[in-house]
């Protein structure tokens, strides 16, 4: 096959076609409204991310540049029958050379610089603005992110909206596995585990679609624990809530723990959403203010919680759902069940 390629195709022509190729992908990524790199920053956080690595990136080529470069001249000047080579075979140490090779990469490691940005990216430091921050708390889930907004009352699931130029900080917890939440044109990620908060603030400089999604391998639902953060203008985000407030669904008890069975936002959409809702994402009213603290409260009662009670498990989806323990019994929203 491959000579064949070769016959219809001059090497010159197939370097050319893979670089168009290549060049193609590049632009292809930039054609999607979803912006999900730290590369392409929108928000000050991501933007400083974004240096740091770049800074990073710099200092370690200080360190690997030499190596890169050495490397091949060693094997070409050693090669096979160089007599003009010189032959030391009981060479052990050099003072100069070890002190470069030890003395560059303690300095780099050293460096107030780095240490500075390192500290300065603290996800749990607050943004700094004149503008009160929006706080969301955020609990992981199988297969998806629910959002609760406790000033408003309101949650949602599949999407998260917060308005321009407004700091949003977040508190995180999981229901079930451990799971990493990652907004990568605005944040870095963090990891969240059940019991247990951690804190991230972001923040948006224009309005804008962001990819969001979990990069801890959490089962076969997994691709599909993605959701969009869409930052909007402050009135945008005001009538967003009130449509939240107007078409969502009660957020009960009964309603939490049909949400926190292993199923996709698609899945949840599909049993729980209605035509005025977008599509693959929705919208609960009526949130209870301390839904989420009783979330970690239940992992710090001192005894082990029973597979029936823990979200994520199959013996909680089929007693909450078919009133049998039998894990065999388990019907996933999407199959007609209702909560």
């Amino acid at each position: 096959m491959r000579s064949i390629i070769m016959k219809k195709y001059s090497r010159g022509t197939l370097c050319l076609l893979l670089a168009v190729s290549a060049a193609s992908l590049l632009l292809l990524t930039g054609c999607s409204e979803v912006n999900n790199s730290f590369l392409d920053p929108k928000g000050p956080i991501a933007a400083a991310q974004k240096t740091h690595f770049i800074s990073v990136t710099l200092y370690s080529m200080i360190a690997a540049g030499p190596v890169f470069i050495l490397v091949p001249f060693i094997l070409w000047r050693y090669r096979y029958k160089n007599k003009k080579a010189r032959y030391t075979p009981n060479w052990e140490f050099s003072g100069l050379l070890d002190s470069i090779m030890w003395g560059v990469p303690i300095a780099i490691i050293l460096s107030s610089q780095l240490w500075h940005s390192t500290k300065t990216l603290d996800p749990y430091l607050p943004i700094e603005s004149d503008v009160p921050a929006l706080q969301i708390q955020v609990v992981g889930l199988d297969w998806k992110w629910l959002f609760i907004y406790p000033e408003y009352g309101v949650a949602t699931v599949g999407e998260l909206a917060f308005p321009v130029d407004r700091p949003v900080s977040m508190v995180l917890t999981s229901d079930t596995v451990m799971q990493s939440f990652l907004i990568s044109a605005l944040a870095g990620q963090i990891y969240v585990m059940p019991g247990m908060q951690t804190k991230l603030h972001v923040k948006a400089d224009a309005p804008g679609i962001f990819e969001g999604e979990n990069t801890q391998f959490n089962g076969v639902g997994f691709p599909k624990q993605k959701f969009k953060a869409v930052a909007v203008t402050s009135k945008e985000f005001d009538q967003w809530v009130m449509k939240v407030r107007a078409e969502g669904v009660a957020l009960s008890e009964t309603t939490y723990k049909f949400i926190a069975n292993r199923s996709t936002a698609e899945e949840v959409y599909d049993a729980l959403g209605s035509s005025v809702m977008p599509e693959n994402i929705t919208y609960f009213n009526k949130v209870s203010s301390s839904l989420y603290a009783n979330i970690i409260a239940r992992y710090h009662t001192g005894r082990a919680i029973p597979l029936s009670e823990q979200p994520g498990g199959a013996l909680y989806s089929a007693k909450d759902q078919s009133g049998t323990t039998d894990p065999a019994a388990v019907k996933m929203p999407g199959e007609g069940v209702a909560p």
